[in-house]
């Protein structure tokens, strides 16, 4: 597998984790930090199939990503976890049905000319 297919298996395995954690929050609902409900609270993160799925694939993303620090520089491949920005906001597009606003649109093409740079060196 080479580097830059192992620098995107990282940044999708991320981004299946903010959607996993997206979706337990969802499923959670609203919630304040109050000494009442601190257990309450926390007990439904820890049990929440979700949550633990996006907790499960942050340590996956994270021997994914070890295996890309040992072999380029960190300068070249930790711009493109911003990748990440990008792939996250579509995902969260096409489940949530989150606006995609032309702010948005102008800050992906700003991230994708970023990482191109970089990528070139």
């Amino acid at each position: 597998m080479t580097t830059l297919m192992l620098i995107l298996l990282s940044v999708l395995i991320n981004t299946t984790a903010q959607i996993l954690l997206k979706q337990g929050m969802n499923k959670i609902g609203y919630f304040s930090f109050t000494m009442a409900n601190l257990w309450p609270i926390l007990t439904k993160i820890a049990f929440s199939p979700y949550v633990l799925g996006g907790m499960f694939c942050y340590v996956a993303s994270v021997f994914v990503w070890l295996l890309v620090l040992s072999r380029v520089p960190v300068s070249y491949a930790y711009p493109m976890v911003s990748l990440g920005y990008i792939t996250t906001c579509l995902a969260a597009i096409l489940l949530f049905n989150e606006t995609l606003t032309l702010t948005r649109i102008l800050g992906i093409f700003v991230i994708i000319a970023g990482v191109y740079l970089v990528s070139r060196g």
